[in-house]
């Protein structure tokens, strides 16, 4: 697959894997918007990358999402590839487990993902072309001690991606 002029955002740039993501796609020409809560990372990857632009955004503000998707989309000229990888942990045996806790864990991992899926999906009908990387963990296929927040964020993202796939991949 040729990436190069390819419009990519990139949620969660400033953790490993997002830092890896931007590395990949900037090494293979292509146009960077990345998302982080961490502003001097994301300082840090515009030093490091000189091309990419950034905002710092948190995505658990859902109602903001579509107009971050907006203001993307106007800036880079387009999205090409949406990558959600933003993701949280805060883990904790079942019992112990606050509401809150599960709550900001299912936000930030799970229903984030949706919102920037839906919205980037309206910029790319229009477009008639588009490509939707959602990353998920092997916990949400097999569980794991202390993370049951967590596993099912990433079960949800995979049972959401498949969703997705039947809904639009033909288009």
């Amino acid at each position: 697959m040729n990436l190069k002029n390819k419009k990519v955002v990139i949620t969660g740039a400033t953790g490993g894997i997002g830092h890896s993501l931007v590395e990949t796609f900037y090494t293979q020409g292509s146009i960077i918007f990345a998302t982080g809560t961490n502003e001097t990372k994301l300082e840090n990857l515009k030093k490091r990358f000189v091309k990419i632009r950034s905002e710092k955004f948190n995505l658990s503000d859902h109602e903001k999402i579509e107009g971050l998707i907006d203001k993307i989309d106007k800036e880079i000229e387009g999205i090409d590839i949406l990558v959600n990888n933003a993701g949280i942990t805060l883990d904790n045996l079942s019992i112990r487990l606050t509401e809150e806790n599960w709550k900001k864990v299912i936000d930030i991992n799970l229903t984030s993902t949706f919102f920037m899926c839906k919205f980037a999906i309206k910029k790319m009908l229009k477009r008639k072309k588009g490509k939707i990387i959602n990353i998920t963990s092997i916990v949400g296929h097999s569980g794991n001690i202390g993370q049951a927040n967590y596993s099912a964020s990433k079960a949800g993202i995979i049972g959401f991606s498949k969703s997705l796939a039947q809904e639009y991949a033909k288009k």
